[in-house]
């Protein structure tokens, strides 16, 4: 199993596949290296992708400390997983918290970033979407079994329309175990100490952070139902970078599955500027 050790001593796994330019992908908050799994057979063929488990997440090993759930540690995280592959600059496809992460790269470590495709994030996060985060982030669900949580997934999944049942099969699957005690979720559920613990302060301000990515090569896929990334503060981020690809995905909330007709134009036309 690939895997590699931090600096503090995490033992992180990561996929490895495909030949080309490198591509890392970075997932969500709660998620894993399988929410690229839809637009994979994409990508591989016309690139190496890589693909990384956060530490406390699916694979990977859970941190003694929960305090080091954090934006600024996770990022180290990713330059030693460079430093590890020899790679010296990749472009990164992140979806949310990943997004997030490549905003960071580009203040803290801007040599290392090749270009960045945010998915459904920017500099500001809408408190709607937090306070949803916030409700779920580390419990498992009250579903005892996949089955029944395939059953209410299209109610609970808020701006998402149309979605096949087999699809959002795939999702639980991916991120709740089933066990005798009812589905667990796969990450460490010391997670939500984290995210509640960084909420209680005043949200700081991440502009500096996307105003850093200047002169890379930047897209944006938002869902068109997304209750985490406004119209308003997409507007902005267009404003500041006109040259900023961007696609609104119909029939989608946070976070597009990135295999629609819409992400998957924008994604080719990222990658052709990488």
């Amino acid at each position: 199993m690939p895997e590699f050790k931090t600096s503090d001593n995490l033992r992180l796994w990561y996929e490895d596949q495909g030949d080309g330019p490198p591509l890392l992908c970075l997932s969500g908050l709660t998620r894993n290296s399988t929410d690229f799994d839809y637009v994979l057979p994409y990508l591989v063929g016309e690139h190496r992708v890589i693909r990384l488990d956060y530490r406390g997440r699916a694979k990977s090993q859970r941190a003694p400390d929960w305090q080091t759930y954090n934006i600024p540690t996770e990022a180290r995280d990713v330059v030693e997983l460079l430093d590890h592959l020899s790679l010296d600059r990749v472009p990164i496809l992140g979806t949310s918290r990943g997004g997030l992460i490549g905003m960071a790269l580009a203040l803290t470590a801007k040599a290392r970033l090749g270009g960045l495709c945010l998915v459904d994030i920017g500099p500001e996060i809408s408190e709607d979407g937090m306070e949803a985060i916030r409700g779920y982030v580390g419990l498992n669900p009250e579903a005892a079994t996949h089955d029944d949580a395939v059953a209410g997934r299209a109610a609970l999944m808020a701006g998402f329309v149309d979605v096949p049942e087999s699809r959002w099969r795939e999702e639980v699957e991916k991120h709740y175990r089933e066990t005798d005690d009812g589905l667990v979720i796969n990450y460490d559920a010391k997670l939500r100490d984290a995210v509640l613990a960084a909420g209680e302060g005043p949200p700081p301000d991440l502009w500096p952070l996307f105003d850093a990515l200047d002169g890379l090569p930047l897209a944006c896929i938002r869902g068109a139902n997304s209750d985490l990334l406004s119209p308003e503060t997409l507007a902005e981020m267009r404003r500041r970078r006109p040259d900023m690809i961007v696609a609104e995905v119909p029939g989608r909330g946070h976070v597009p599955f990135l295999d629609e007709p819409e992400s998957l134009e924008a994604l080719n036309e990222w990658t052709m500027l990488l």
